[in-house]
């Protein structure tokens, strides 16, 4: 059975649904009713150009029978999806990996509304690179350093560098002016908030460590370098807010703000800056550095 019955088209791989048992008589409904978000007019169009196809690769129509206990195959796409008017570049690449230096704003997979403005479509279309996968990602508002894999045979062994913490990983991140001493370090357990959106810090043995320097003081703004040797998700964003010095432009945290239009002229200040290991297959020593830099304002 072939796990990709559709190749990437534009940069998009096919992406999967699972059939759970139901009453649709036609997959065309169970797919209206499963994604609300898009019209029964869309996947009608899907369907009649064959971008919707079974596990076998083959097309469907607007009459096929729902199949509970299967999966279909589809093309993800967006109406009027907003551009993002800022550019990646490529800090490195050879036959196996690719080093990125992302901008803000720009999220490293298709999520929600941005499915081509996302930087792994992007270099897919760019590239020309159907089998690029990140090693691991960064928050769509966080800038800076996105390892990819290039060669799914050897992905494994670059995603150990990750799970073994064979990796170090710089931050700078633009916070409040100190008001008191900087802890060296921060631990702290780190689990799902109330909203989605949200992590929170909780009693309990911690799951999370992040490291503090100070790199530059102003009057009213504070440069920090954070290492985190850890790797929750927003694991820095929640450990700046704890500590009382919520990073510069963050709309979750310490409060979540209402969803709005992304604010091209205040962008997070966060920078994923630095990543340094031992390339595990030539052995050699590999730094990279964001060209990128932060702007307090």
């Amino acid at each position: 059975m072939p796990s990709r019955p559709l190749p990437t088209r534009d940069g998009v791989g096919p992406s999967c649904v699972a059939l759970p048992p139901g009453p649709w008589p036609t997959l065309i409904d169970f797919l209206v009713q499963r994604f609300p978000a898009i019209t029964r007019d869309t996947w009608v169009e899907r369907i009649r150009d064959g971008s919707v196809v079974d596990e076998d690769g083959l097309a469907q129509t607007l009459q096929s029978p729902y199949a509970p206990r299967t999966r279909v195959f589809y093309y993800r796409s967006l109406d009027n999806e907003p551009r993002i008017p800022f550019e990646e570049h490529i800090l490195f690449q050879d036959d196996h990996l690719l080093v990125v230096d992302k901008p803000h704003f720009l999220p490293v997979t298709p999520v929600g509304k941005y499915v081509q403005e996302s930087l792994l479509v992007r270099l897919k279309r760019r590239l020309k690179l159907d089998d690029l996968a990140p090693l691991h990602r960064i928050d769509r508002e966080t800038a800076g350093l996105v390892l990819f894999s290039v060669d799914p045979r050897t992905r494994g062994i670059y995603h150990a560098l990750f799970s073994e913490r064979r990796i170090t990983k710089h931050y700078e991140a633009i916070v409040p002016a100190l008001d008191h001493a900087l802890p060296e370090r921060r631990l702290s357990r780190i689990v799902p908030g109330d909203h989605f959106m949200c992590m929170k810090e909780v009693p309990g043995t911690p799951n999370s460590e992040t490291r503090f320097e100070v790199l530059e003081q102003r009057e009213d703004w504070t440069r920090l370098r954070l290492s985190p040797i850890t790797g929750r998700r927003h694991q820095l964003r929640v450990h700046c807010a704890a500590m009382g010095l919520p990073i510069r432009n963050d709309a979750i945290y310490p409060v979540l703000q209402a969803e709005a239009e992304p604010d091209f002229d205040r962008p997070l200040q966060l920078l994923a800056a630095h990543i340094g290991f031992v390339d595990p297959l030539t052995q050699q020593t590999r730094d990279f550095a964001s060209v990128r830099t932060l702007a307090p304002r």
